[in-house]
């Protein structure tokens, strides 16, 4: 294997008179005893991989600094630095206590609670937290902290960001010099908020379009992958030899090793089954040229290889990528992925740290894993040199950025960086026009005229939320309006902006039931906003069962109107019956803030003559048939509609015949029989939470419904709302009460349910106490607008026997003999009420409409008819 070169770098000389700037000595600083380091025997399997490193090669005068600097740590200085808890549960005093070497901030979750807080107000956090860090009176050390965060396309969790479009876009336009223009644009964005730290790019390589990622990836071609991810990893964080890590430059993270986007039957977080070499050559071809340009992080993945769950895969994360690979960065794990690993949970695994993590994802049981962490090694389950290894990769990291001396983010230069800058909203604009590929053009009706009637309609023309996809504002997307992008434009404005200015008339009809006959109508539909496992699929077909759009573009075609269709969509589908229905199909993918871009190329100018050419292929193949879940470049039996590489321009005169709309596809339900969904990862479609206090229970205040994952009462304290973990990501809800006066929360039907459930036998929930069971709380199931329940509790008794801290499972029996007979449609599936000061979490709550066995674990109890009523 090669060896790196021994040369000192820019920043060598001042290196060694940082050290006693960065720890302050404790009384229990360990002697000089120099790091062991992890063991560097290399094995090898069947295949072999790459030695990759080969641009970032060795700083002696670093690394002597490490040294020192580890040789002065206690044990839990070292864990906190490889501890990485959410802001929704991290607190300025936790971190000035422990000390955690980074933080982050979920897809849902934004400073003070803020989904609209400013940029200003992202860095102002930024200096609380970095001035908690390095507070030494509490954990002894002044180490600063990092906080990371997901910016996916462009800093996309922050109110007013400038989003590009999605990975998918980008791929279709297979201009890699774009993609590091975007990188550096993303950076500073990223920079003026304080944020150190990117957890990006995505470099999976697609093979099953069902996967809810799908939009993440570039391309299902391992080449574009490959070609891609260098060239973002250097716009991040600067370029080898010129300007890494300095300036503006911010630490990527290229995501998820590995495999992630080849599980069976796109299934995420599921089983990759694939031989090593394909794993290497398909699924591992952006880490070679991510590694290449100096990423600093590599974050594990979810799933599985063959049955092993890649967070604690030695052979993958240590032999393979550290050693074989020479990738000298940290492993940083995803979003308590660690409690999928054989032997953990969510408070413990010594088996991802052995493994090769080196920063463990930990959003809300922080304390309880620094505390076991440090009991795994003192009790020799984790090896001190295991932990040293850790925790040198991540300083390192942090020292090449140039942490211990930069200051606290708001005295740095590069936080006035221009956020949402005019440079960046053209730059995401250039991006859209090279993004979109033009799949059809009978009679050449593209480019229209910018001096037609246009009607826009469809339900994407004027949502951004829904031009702009997941990881927008929020992490699923689906609570977004256009008022939470201030700074963007929906693709209806920017056809309305050309259209006028060229003298042209345009109307916006989202049913298309238009004022004025149009000359042509632009159809804005597809697929709405969606994240990671939410967003799977079985079906491929486009509104599967309920093909309105479809209606729509009929409709129009029947008037003898010509209809041009821009498609947003975060992956291929089949989509052979709205092509039909349309002169021109337009795929738009998901271009994020500036729609613009879209009229760009749709429209000529004034002179008739197109302003810009489509320029966007196919960077996934398009099915032909509707069972194609799997199908890509160079496999056998290739048949696509449209094939890889494909896309339309204006000098090309192709037109289309009618394609076969004969479905094909047999997908199983997916359902469980007799369980009805309420809340199981998310709010089931239909269903809201209200939050009531004593002055809003009997007002109209009560009337606001809440589908997002966090809340307040009407009072704005009384009762509060945030989502926590069980199983996957915020996919239970905690409820904290601060009132002496009742307060309630009820998991309510969005619309009077009259019929619903009525043959429900029990409901299923799990619940989790943060303190004993309150005095106080009463439990309602299946209530009427009235106030009456199928069954009411106190639960104080019954679960008296729950211990805080632990997630348990609850049935409640409800077709008991003697129970009021509701005297009209439900209203609440679940009232939960109580007064003090008190918090506890719900997730996974179901209708059971069959009688079932009971739950096996043993944390749970069911509740069967006679139990003591409520009075």
């Amino acid at each position: 294997m090669p060896k790196n070169k021994q040369v000192t770098t820019s920043k060598g000389n001042t290196l060694r008179a940082l050290l006693c700037a960065t720890l302050a000595v404790s009384s229990h600083a360990l002697a000089s005893e120099q790091q062991q380091g992890a063991d560097q025997t290399i094995q090898k399997g069947p295949v072999e991989w790459p030695y990759v490193n080969t641009g970032l090669p060795s700083d002696p005068q670093l690394e002597q600094l490490l040294d020192q600097i580890l040789a002065r740590m206690t044990l839990g200085q070292k864990v906190a630095q490889m501890i990485q808890p959410e802001i929704g549960y991290l607190s300025v005093a936790q971190m000035r206590k422990y000390g955690f070497g980074s933080y982050l901030n979920g897809g849902n979750t934004a400073p003070y609670g803020k989904k609209r807080a400013s940029a200003e107000l992202w860095l102002k956090y930024a200096d609380e937290m970095y001035q908690a860090s390095v507070d030494a009176s509490q954990d002894g050390s002044r180490i600063p902290t990092i906080w990371g965060t997901d910016a996916m396309h462009g800093h996309s969790n922050v109110y007013g960001a400038t989003l590009f479009p999605h990975n998918i876009g980008l791929g279709a336009a297979n201009d890699p010099e774009l993609i590091h223009r975007i990188g550096v644009a993303t950076a500073k964005e990223v920079a003026a908020t304080g944020i150190e730290w990117s957890f990006a790019p995505t470099v999976a390589v697609v093979r099953d379009d069902r996967w809810g990622r799908t939009y993440e990836s570039y391309s299902e071609d391992p080449a574009i992958v490959k070609a891609y991810a260098g060239q973002m990893v250097s716009g991040l964080q600067g370029t080898l030899g010129k300007d890494f890590l300095q300036g503006y430059g911010r630490i990527a993270t290229a995501k998820h090793f590995v495999g992630d986007g080849g599980t069976e039957k796109g299934i995420d977080r599921g089983d990759t089954l694939i031989d090593e070499q394909g794993l290497r050559d398909i699924h591992a071809a952006g880490y070679m040229t991510a590694i290449q340009a100096g990423v600093q992080s590599v974050m594990a993945s979810f799933n599985s290889w063959n049955g092993v769950r890649l967070h604690g895969h030695k052979y993958l994360l240590t032999d393979v990528l550290k050693n074989q690979m020479g990738f000298d960065g940290f492993v940083v794990s995803d979003w308590n992925a660690h409690k999928f690993v054989e032997g953990c949970d969510l408070e413990q695994c010594a088996a991802a740290i052995n493994a090769g993590v080196d920063v463990l994802m930990v959003p809300e049981h922080f304390e309880a894993f620094y505390h076991n962490t440090i009991r795994q090694v003192e009790q020799g389950l984790i090896p001190q040199s295991r932990i040293d290894d850790a925790v040198r990769r991540f300083l390192r990291a942090k020292i090449r950025w140039g942490l211990l001396q930069r200051g606290k983010p708001s005295e740095r230069p590069e936080s006035l960086q221009q956020f949402n800058s005019e440079a960046h909203k053209l730059l995401a604009r250039e991006a859209v026009r090279k993004s979109l590929v033009l799949l059809k053009n009978n009679q050449n009706i593209l480019p229209l005229s910018a001096k037609s009637r246009v009607l826009v309609a469809g339900d994407g023309a004027d949502a951004i939320a829904k031009q702009a996809g997941g990881w927008s504002v929020s992490w699923q997307g689906t609570d977004n309006t256009n008022d939470d992008f201030p700074n963007a434009t929906s693709i209806y404005q920017g056809i309305r902006q050309q259209v006028e200015a060229s003298g042209g008339q345009v109307e916006l009809a989202v049913d298309g039931r238009y004022r004025n006959k149009p000359d042509v109508a632009v159809v804005v539909i597809g697929e709405n906003p969606y994240a990671e496992w939410f967003g799977d699929i079985q079906q491929l077909e486009y509104q599967h069962g309920n093909k309105q759009d479809l209606a729509l573009l009929k409709q129009l075609k029947q008037q003898g109107i010509p209809v041009v269709t821009v498609f947003l969509t975060g992956r291929p589908l089949w989509t052979n019956k709205e092509i039909n229905a349309s002169d021109a199909f337009v795929v738009a993918w998901l271009p994020g803030s500036e729609g613009q871009g879209v009229a760009d190329v749709l429209l000529a100018d004034k002179e008739g003559k197109a302003r810009y050419d489509f320029q966007g292929k196919l960077s996934f193949s398009w099915p032909r048939y509707d069972h194609q879940f799997v199908l890509n470049k160079g496999d056998k039996d290739y048949d696509p509609l449209f094939a890889y590489g494909y896309g339309l321009t204006y000098a090309d005169q192709t037109q289309l015949g009618v394609f076969s709309e004969k479905s094909t596809a047999q997908v199983s339900d997916s359902g469980h029989d007799g369980v009805e969904p309420l809340l199981l990862r998310n709010l089931a479609p239909g269903m809201a939470w209200l939050l009531t206090d004593s002055s809003s229970a009997h007002s109209s205040a009560a009337t606001g419904l809440i589908t997002t994952p966090f809340g307040v009462s009407a009072d704005g304290q009384s009762l509060v709302m945030q989502s926590v973990n069980l199983s996957f990501q915020e996919d239970g809800r905690q409820f904290r009460w601060n009132s002496t006066d009742d307060a309630s929360v009820r998991l309510r039907y969005v619309q009077s349910a009259n019929s619903v459930h009525s043959g429900a036998k029990y409901l299923r929930f799990s619940l989790r106490f943060d303190q004993q069971v309150p005095a106080t709380l009463q439990l309602g199931a299946l209530c009427d607008v009235q106030g009456q329940c199928l069954r009411q509790l106190s639960l104080a008794e019954p679960l008296a026997h729950f211990k805080p801290g632990l997630w348990h499972t609850v049935e409640l029996a409800l077709g008991c003999a003697g129970q009021k007979n509701l005297a009209s449609g439900l209203k609440d599936a679940l009232v939960l009420r109580s007064k003090g000061q008190h918090s506890l979490a719900l997730a996974d709550i179901v209708l059971l409409t069959q009688n079932a066995e009971p739950q096996a674990e043993t944390q749970s109890l069911r509740l069967e008819c006679g139990a003591e009523l409520a009075k």
